[in-house]
């Protein structure tokens, strides 16, 4: 009897074989998964949205959509004839979390009454948007709001799909726990549902968030890091071509040699006055 030892080698890329044929089956069932919930959910629309629009003609507190913040509507899909009443009611945004067989609203109709209309389009009852989707969103209702716009963010009935997005919202800038937000809006709307996927979305996008702006370098660090990505269109006056520089950064020093730069100018020969990209740079790193 011979008996032979497999060197670490061998077994690294059976380890590496089984995971990739893990993950595959994963992907697979995934995939099968969201094809079988996208047919049923195209089967299923037309009636679900009749029944939804029967309840509404017959029950008063059956809204189509309501009000959940001072510039923040949640509710079903609009209309082409909702359209002008959204704009009565000072909307100026719409998020649409529909797949494009559910979109009943185009966007040119939307812009022809000064809309602006963001489109995310994300597959019904067990599916949620994607983080970078929700934040994308989440930014659009904040920026109308600073402007004192109001934000209509709809799927189909209002329940899930767009409840995830006001859900975060509420969250990210009004400070409100997932759990606190969420009886906030039933409060509002008591028919809103979430998916598990849908609530498990909302509980993690902060942290999310909060990863991601970590990464992002700001004025608290003791440096900052100023990629060639960073200085995509800008160009050296002298040389002509990009430049890749690290800004040290410590409190009060900082402030002041901003200041300092921030007044010096270069006289170009054509006698335009210019700031060149290394000063230009740190100023605007930091506001004197």
């Amino acid at each position: 009897m011979k008996i032979e030892d497999l060197d670490d080698s061998s077994d690294l890329r059976i380890i590496n074989r089984t995971v990739e044929y893990d993950s595959r089956r994963q992907i697979v069932a995934v995939d099968a998964k969201r094809a079988l919930v996208g047919a049923g959910a195209r089967i299923l629309f037309y009636p679900t949205l009749l029944y939804n629009v029967f309840r509404n003609k017959i029950q008063a507190e059956f809204r189509w959509w309501d009000q959940v913040d001072q510039f923040l509507l949640l509710g079903a899909v609009p209309f082409p004839k909702d359209v002008p009443r959204l704009k009565q009611l000072d909307v100026g945004g719409v998020i649409t979390l529909n797949e494009p067989y559910e979109t009943l609203v185009p966007t040119s109709l939307y812009r022809a009454y000064d809309i602006e209309h963001l489109v995310i389009p994300t597959r019904d009852y067990l599916f949620a948007p994607s983080f970078v989707d929700i934040d994308l969103a989440v930014n659009f209702i904040h920026k109308n709001a600073s402007h004192g716009k109001t934000t209509y963010v709809h799927c189909k009935a209002g329940r899930g799909r767009s409840t995830t997005i006001v859900l975060c919202y509420l969250v990210e800038y009004k400070q409100m726990t997932p759990a606190s937000a969420l009886e906030y809006v039933r409060c509002r709307r008591p028919r809103v549902l979430l998916a598990p996927s849908q609530w498990k979305a909302v509980q993690e996008y902060g942290q999310w968030r909060r990863s991601k702006m970590s990464k992002t370098p700001s004025g608290s660090g003791d440096a900052v890091l100023i990629t060639k990505a960073d200085l995509e269109g800008y160009r050296s006056p002298s040389r002509g071509k990009e430049v890749g520089v690290r800004v040290a950064k410590s409190g009060l020093m900082i402030a002041k040699l901003s200041c300092i730069f921030a007044s010096l100018k270069v006289s170009n020969s054509r006698g335009v006055t210019t700031v060149p990209v290394s000063l230009k740079l740190i100023t605007e790193t930091s506001a004197c």
